[in-house]
């Protein structure tokens, strides 16, 4: 009896430390906008994928976190953000005139606002753009651009374009100027010339810049732990070459700023 009892015990106590010993692994969750390549989208193998999607996995390998990958609507983004659905929001994010609305990191990527167009459409400046129908995501930062009062020239812009239609995303919006639905589509330039690589030499960027802005990782407002864990992983892959490998890899190597 006592014998049984001993192994009872034993095989409790073993249980008791390994339950013990076990470390719950951390779960580390971006939110990005699945329809904007090359920061984050699905690739034709139904996979997410992209450049801040690549630094994230990098950030989660070097904490020993699992990264889940969580696509939004991107009007839903802060709703997602503030109710714990998301860690952060990771792509292609803007930070200039959200200063104050989130907890940043360092900005990582020198961005603009452009404008594509068919290349035989006959526009090349912004003044051919009077009359155009215009496309542009909703929240966006080149909506942003567009009603910016204080850059006036960016509100006559606007005021002398023919419609300004907003779009879920910028893959819908590209669908219809390739469809001649639209005369020209205001975005970021990133994505502007990941569209015009697939799409051949049908279409360009226009010269002139809508505005220039930097892109970073937005937390909860107050969160400042996470930020400073992540901030100090991205400033050791930067310093060890990762940011600039991976940025090379998705054609962005110019665009690069961390710790510039």
């Amino acid at each position: 009896m006592k014998k049984k009892v001993s192994l009872i015990l034993a095989v409790c106590i073993t249980a008791l430390l390994a339950a013990c010993g076990k470390s719950e692994t951390i779960t580390f969750t971006v939110g990005f906008d699945a329809e904007f390549p090359p920061y984050g989208y699905m690739n034709d193998d139904g996979d997410y994928v992209g450049f801040d999607l690549d630094l994230a996995e990098e950030v989660c390998h070097r904490n020993g976190w699992e990264l889940m990958k969580r696509p939004i609507d991107w009007e839903s983004k802060d709703t997602e953000l503030s109710d714990g659905s998301i860690d952060c929001i990771w792509n292609g994010f803007t930070m200039n005139g959200r200063e104050d609305e989130y907890t940043w990191s360092s900005p990582y990527v020198d961005n603009s606002q452009v404008f594509v167009v068919a290349a035989d459409s006959g526009i090349t400046t912004f003044a051919d753009l009077a009359g155009a129908a215009v496309g542009v995501q909703s929240d966006s930062s080149a909506l942003r651009a567009l009603n910016d009062e204080e850059v006036p020239e960016n509100i006559t812009l606007r005021d002398n374009l023919g419609s300004l239609t907003e779009y879920a995303d910028y893959n819908t919006a590209f669908m219809d100027l390739e469809a001649g639905v639209l005369d020209a589509v205001a975005m970021d330039i990133g994505v502007a010339e990941y569209q015009i690589e697939s799409s051949g030499d049908r279409f360009i960027i226009l010269e002139q810049r809508l505005a220039t802005e930097q892109y970073g990782v937005g937390f909860l407002l107050g969160n400042e732990k996470l930020r400073d864990t992540v901030e100090a992983t991205l400033q050791e892959m930067a310093e060890d070459g990762t940011l600039e490998k991976l940025a090379r890899i998705w054609g962005l190597s110019d665009n690069i700023c961390f710790g510039k």
